[in-house]
């Protein structure tokens, strides 16, 4: 630029802007100083300048600083889009330079050879109006007490979502919101940086505040992008590792410092910041993955262990779980793990069971890449993966999702609707499309992104009914009249429908306790009560738990009385897919371990323990056993201290009564496994049949198992402690032999060795309606299972 051109543009803004001699005010100061060489450290082009103008004859150069009114909407975070006033602008006289640049000392526009310092016009805001033709590329100096930091400007960017991405949020169907709202490291129009977004409607104006603007976001306000109540920003530099959070202003004018309800990383509690970022995990599950469709899981072998990660060996990483807990379960033989809650909680004694971090895998452990190992190590041992999920209720924290943007967003706007009666929590909305989007999507993200085989949904029971632990005067009935929450169904249903279309292979598992019609039937069919089924794959048989624990408890004297609550569960055994529930809610608060619910002497108590697990394994439905009782464990389980692994070292004196039962869990597996009659057809009535349901005063029950070829398998379980000789049992003709593949009284579990190596012959004795029959010495307090010869 030549001085004489400098000169002009410089003359006429003085003369516009102090025209009449009015004293000038900081919109009216003094134009950018243009200068054609850095004066302090080089800095390099970025494309070619544009050559400056002078401004037409005709044409009044305007002040290029912010007005008053969109000043004052900056300054208190009320702003819609800051895009419009902030950044670069043609205007009359050139391109008007505005930035708002709080505790700033300077802020300098540099692009290729041009250098023009803005001019400070109080309360952060720096402005300037250059003599250009049209807005350059450009970055900002930014000079600082004892720094000068140099970036791309933050409102120079178009917008990081494009129609469609709004479009589907507004329209609550984004299946992949994880992508679109959140924080992304991105390079965007050819800057590296990291976009963020996030929905909130209420919002009068949002900003990012974080680790990089010492969590004061009133130099980083967001755009709104019209009636999807999406928020976003591109801040360009910022990377990886950057702590961050969202700065609401709501409607009385009130702040808020809230973390993302998008973060896929999160501080670890109880620090409560989001954190910025990007997945590196290169995958090694390809062959898991391709052959977990193959069967269904109903008809399938599922033998489930619970774990609750923090504390099944306490002080463990994700990456250190991954050197041991896959060689463990895959010793014992089981196909699944479920994990209890991994989404990032606050307190820890909740277990997971209150999230505030839908998307981030609590930052106890680690990275979402080292839980992302720890699956891959899994799949690796032939291992599936189930996760609890918790769509029902979330906790009231006030920097997490309860009143997000000042009103009621995720939670339902009635009260009487948004407080859970039993956990001093807040359910979801939903009947808000939105609201749904977040969680069904939220599903989707952990089967695709984390390669999760499966969802354990909690709390079902208290999504579907109006009236759950609610007095009469408490609840609305819904349009109908009913107490059904048609809201929660019509989004089970969704979240089902979504999950299984998306990702082959994948189970969903409802934890639903009562009779609700339809729970695991697609959700096209509808059933007696007019509702299509809610489209789960498998439930969790809550009534057998109960009614199987009932009875093991009492005296083996008193069983007779109670033979019932071990037949029930065939009453009803085909009318859901079920999953056999021992788990970890079982064995806290008072209910004690599994084995101190077993009544008699500590060799009665396992006797019991054992006879039960061989009745179990043996039941029609999958099954799933809590960590610690695998291997007797005599107390409850607490969070804080884990497993009594120490029952299992050599120099423990009984030791061998620990080892004995977990042997026993790995022989269950192992038959099982090899017995497609435990589990290919679980849910079709063809493959069982009583033998004896009724010898109350024996407490005896037997029963065989088929396959879908018809080979049989035959279960006897006594619980009585007395050794029964010559017991006879009907059994079909067509087996010239039965051979003892499991005792649970074996000696090498523990028990006392009342076992049979020969075949048993069956005899030409008609019993319990059957033409053929074989006598048995049962064991005390055992579960026997026999096969062909």
């Amino acid at each position: 630029m030549t001085s004489k051109s400098k000169k002009s543009a410089t003359e006429k803004n003085k003369s516009a802007k102090n025209k009449g001699g009015k004293k000038k005010t900081p919109a009216q100061a003094e134009p950018p100083q243009i200068e054609k060489e850095p004066t302090t450290a080089q800095v390099p082009a970025t494309a070619p300048v544009p050559a400056p103008a002078p401004a037409p004859e005709a044409e009044v150069a305007v002040s290029p600083a912010v007005d008053a009114g969109d000043r004052e909407r900056l300054l208190h975070g009320t702003h819609h889009d800051p895009h419009s006033v902030l950044g670069a602008h043609p205007v009359p006289g050139g391109v008007a330079f505005r930035a708002f640049r709080p505790y700033a000392r300077s802020v300098t526009v540099v692009s290729g050879e041009l250098r023009a310092e803005l001019h400070d016009d109080g309360d952060g805001f720096f402005s300037g109006l250059l003599p250009l033709r049209e807005v350059p590329e450009y970055r900002l100096l930014v000079a600082y007490e004892g720094n000068v930091h140099e970036t791309a400007d933050a409102y120079a960017f178009l917008p990081t979502l494009g129609d469609l991405d709004l479009h589907l949020i507004g329209e609550g169907r984004h299946e992949q919101l994880w992508q679109a709202l959140g924080a992304h490291p991105t390079t965007h129009q050819g800057v590296t940086g990291t976009r963020f977004a996030v929905w909130a409607p209420n919002a009068r104006g949002v900003r990012v505040a974080g680790s990089f603007n010492f969590f004061d976001g009133t130099g980083h306000p967001m755009r709104s992008l019209g009636a999807t109540g999406v928020w976003e920003l591109f801040v360009p530099g910022l990377g990886e590792g950057e702590l961050y959070k969202f700065e609401i202003t709501r409607p009385d004018g009130s702040r808020t410092l809230r973390a993302d309800p998008m973060a896929r990383r999160t501080e670890v509690p109880p620090a409560t910041s989001s954190v910025v970022t990007a997945s590196h995990h290169e995958w090694g599950d390809e062959e898991w993955l391709a052959r977990r469709a193959d069967r269904p899981v109903h008809e399938a072998p599922f033998s489930v262990y619970e774990v609750h990660l923090p504390s099944w060996r306490p002080g463990l990483t994700y990456r250190e779980l991954a050197e041991q807990l896959p060689a463990y379960v895959r010793d014992l033989g089981f196909t699944h793990v479920e994990l209890m809650p991994v989404a990032e909680h606050p307190f820890g004694g909740s277990w997971g069971y209150q999230v505030t971090g839908f998307y981030a895998p609590t930052a106890r452990l680690g990275t979402p890449d080292d839980f992302k190992y720890l699956v891959d190590a899994l799949h690796q041992a032939g291992i599936g993966v189930i996760m609890d999920w918790v769509p029902a209720h979330f906790p009231r924290d006030d920097w997490a999702l309860a009143e997000f943007d000042g009103r009621p967003l995720y939670e339902h706007s009635d009260p009487l609707r948004a407080a859970h009666p039993d956990w001093g929590t807040l359910e979801f909305d939903f009947g808000r499309r939105e609201v749904r989007n977040f969680l069904v999507a939220n599903a989707v993200y952990w089967c695709e992104e984390f390669h999760i085989d499966g969802l354990r949904v909690d709390a079902v029971a208290s999504m579907l009914y109006l009236d759950y632990s609610r007095e009469p005067g408490q609840w609305t009935p819904n349009e109908h009249g009913g107490r059904e929450n048609l809201d929660a169904v019509a989004f089970l249903q969704e979240m089902n429908a979504t999950v299984y279309r998306r990702c082959p292979g994948v189970v969903t598992v409802a934890e639903e306790s009562t009779a609700w019609d339809g729970v695991t039937r697609p959700t096209h069919l509808k059933g007696p009560s007019g509702f299509g089924g809610l489209g789960f794959g498998l439930k969790w048989n809550m009534g057998w738990m109960h009614d199987s624990l009932q009875y093991m408890s009492h005296e083996p004297v008193h069983r007779r009385y109670h033979h019932h609550e071990m037949t029930f569960s065939m009453v009803y055994a085909y009318s859901e897919n079920y999953v056999l529930p021992i788990s970890h809610d079982e064995v806290v608060h008072g209910k004690r371990s599994l084995v101190s619910k077993m009544p008699g002497d500590w060799w009665q108590q396992r006797a019991n323990l054992r006879a039960y697990l061989g009745f179990m394994w043996a039941h029609p439905g999958k099954q799933l056993l809590f960590m610690g009782q695998e291997f007797a464990q005599g107390t409850e389980w607490s969070e804080v201290r884990g497993p009594d692994w120490w029952l299992l070292d050599p120099a423990y004196g009984a030791e061998p009564d620990h080892r004995g039962v977990r042997d026993l869990v790995r022989d269950l597996n192992t038959v099982y496994r090899d017995t497609p009659g435990l589990w290919q057809l679980d849910t079709d009535a063809s493959g069982f049949q009583w033998i004896v349901g009724d010898a109350a005063e024996d407490n005896v029950l037997a029963f065989l198992r088929y396959d879908a070829e018809g080979n049989p398998l035959l279960a006897v379980s006594h619980l009585s402690p007395v050794v029964r000789h010559d017991y006879r049992l009907g059994v079909p003709e067509d087996v010239p032999a039965w051979h003892e593949v499991l005792n649970t009284d074996a000696a090498r579990y523990g028990g006392g060795d009342v076992t049979r190596t020969d075949p048993v012959k069956p005899e030409a004795t008609g019993w319990h309606g059957r033409p053929a029959s074989i006598r048995l010495t049962l064991p005390p307090l055992a579960t026997v299972w026999l096969r062909p010869a």
